[in-house]
């Protein structure tokens, strides 16, 4: 059975996911929602795809799963208007910026019986999935402590900035979830720290852009995770696992993997620069893994509940930024 797409929304992650989904061979895209012409063109040229409003999309026949690239505001609401349509429904992090409105979009979502999948892409980077991997298998022991790099090469625009939640909300989520999938345990206290180093204007809009969180579980595990809107040299993604028996880690991705050695020195090629190129294989693994699960009935891999238990985190990580104290998780 192929699984038929709709897209909703054709900005920068709509256009990734369009990609994605055109990559795989047992998904067709269909369609694509998106109110600025032009970026709907784009889409409708490169994939074959026709042009259809939301509400069309939600009674077409011929659309089987959706995939939710809007505006944050909107997930939700379009969560539980294509939930009850009958469509599958993949959605872009965060589901809402509001933990009880992700409650609340969870409940429809069970009650209506319908597959959702949050779109958690950093689970499905081969280099990411080869480390869990070897945490699973048991070679370097029982996980201790876990150390998160994630710096993006600039910052977004202010407008972007003004509705993103915040840097937790925004950003240090995919870490979040992250962690509690490299640790295997849930969080129980979160300590934050925030700074505005890189532009005055991000501390203008309420925001920081340098963030170091310590995460602690029950047993004592730890995860630090390091954040910041500026790396000169690229887009920098890393991980380290230490266990009891050793320690994993997974280094940055560059553009070759040539190496240069001469007089003055030993030169590399620049790290990949962005998240669209830097995860297209993880856009495109996390996208087969829900087509296997809409086919074959199954659980997505990445669920409502790990998209609320992430902005759980995120919000604990706000307070603990601005009263300067742990929080601790029920």
């Amino acid at each position: 059975m192929t699984v038929r797409f709709a897209i909703l929304g054709a900005g920068r992650i709509g256009q990734v996911h369009a990609r994605a989904v055109s990559s795989i061979p047992a998904a067709t895209l269909v369609a694509v929602a998106e109110p600025f012409a032009e970026a709907a063109q784009r889409i409708k040229d490169t994939y074959g795809c026709d042009i259809r409003e939301i509400d069309e999309i939600a009674t077409s026949d011929d659309v089987d799963a959706v995939v939710i690239c809007t505006p944050t505001d909107t997930h939700a609401d379009l969560i539980e208007k294509f939930a009850k349509a009958g469509k599958a429904v993949f959605c872009e992090k965060p589901v809402d910026l509001s933990v009880p409105r992700v409650k609340e979009a969870l409940k429809t979502v069970e009650a209506e019986g319908a597959t959702l999948m949050v779109g958690f892409n950093r689970r499905f980077d081969p280099d990411f999935m080869a480390l869990k991997a070897a945490i699973d298998s048991g070679k370097i022991g029982d996980v201790e402590m876990v150390t998160i790099t994630s710096r993006d090469p600039g910052a977004p625009p202010a407008s972007y900035i003004k509705v993103s939640g915040g840097i937790f909300r925004d950003m240090t989520i995919h870490d979040f979830d992250v962690a509690r999938w490299l640790l295997g345990e849930e969080v129980t206290t979160v300590m934050a720290q925030g700074s505005v180093l890189t532009d005055p204007a991000i501390g203008e809009l309420g925001d920081y852009d340098s963030v170091n969180v310590i995460l602690t579980t029950a047993s004592g595990k730890q995860c630090t995770i390091t954040n910041s809107r500026r790396a000169t040299y690229g887009y920098d993604q890393r991980m380290e696992v230490l266990g009891s028996l050793g320690m994993a880690h997974a280094q940055n991705t560059h553009e070759n993997t040539v190496e240069v050695a001469v007089e003055d020195g030993y030169h590399k090629a620049p790290l990949l620069n962005f998240f669209m190129d830097r995860y297209t294989m993880a856009y495109a693994n996390e996208i087969a893994a829900f087509v296997d699960a809409i086919q074959n009935g199954t659980p997505t891999p990445t669920t409502g509940l790990d998209g609320l238990k992430a902005l759980e985190l995120a919000e604990a990580a706000v307070e603990s930024a601005q009263t300067g104290k742990a929080v601790t998780l029920p």
